[in-house]
């Protein structure tokens, strides 16, 4: 269960998503949090380079693999604006990054991007316990995915 204490990182994964809009880019953010609640990682999507891969949720996987043990990496937790896509749960789990807590799913995301008409990803969404089926998971969390939602329909359709 999502304690209050952890919200504030939610709400910094909007923050970072609302950034990554603001930016060009399509509006995702990830926050990675140490085992004490020290926010130690912090990312948006730069996939408007042209690299599909620069997802924050997989830059945070390499971040950790590289700065963190095995152990820090599995009490850690990645909270983040939108459920992992197949390839960022690949990473986490490879990687064995600890829980993963996140405002809007897959489903939900995918449920928007149909009313908005968007053309599915050329990679099926799945959800994270289907690509690492021992992930801790938590989401969605109540109170911030409208805010996402909006986020999304702001890049597929601007004003």
């Amino acid at each position: 269960m999502v304690k209050d204490s952890e919200r504030v990182h939610l709400r910094r994964c909007v923050e970072l998503a609302t950034e990554a809009l603001e930016a060009g880019d399509e509006p995702f953010g990830s926050v990675l949090v140490a085992a004490d609640g020290t926010a130690l990682a912090e990312g948006h999507n730069q996939v408007a380079s042209g690299d599909r891969t620069r997802h924050p949720e997989f830059e945070l996987a390499r971040w950790a693999a590289a700065h963190l043990s095995p152990e820090e990496r599995a009490a850690a937790t990645v909270f983040t604006s939108g459920e992992h896509c197949p390839m960022c749960a690949a990473a986490h789990g490879w990687v064995g990054l600890g829980r993963i807590v996140y405002v809007s799913s897959s489903e939900q995301l995918a449920s928007w991007l149909a009313e908005l008409r968007v053309p599915a990803p050329p990679v099926r969404t799945l959800p994270i316990r289907e690509v690492v089926p021992g992930a801790v998971v938590e989401g969605p969390v109540p109170g911030l995915a409208d805010q996402v939602r909006d986020l999304h329909r702001r890049f597929h359709r601007p004003a």
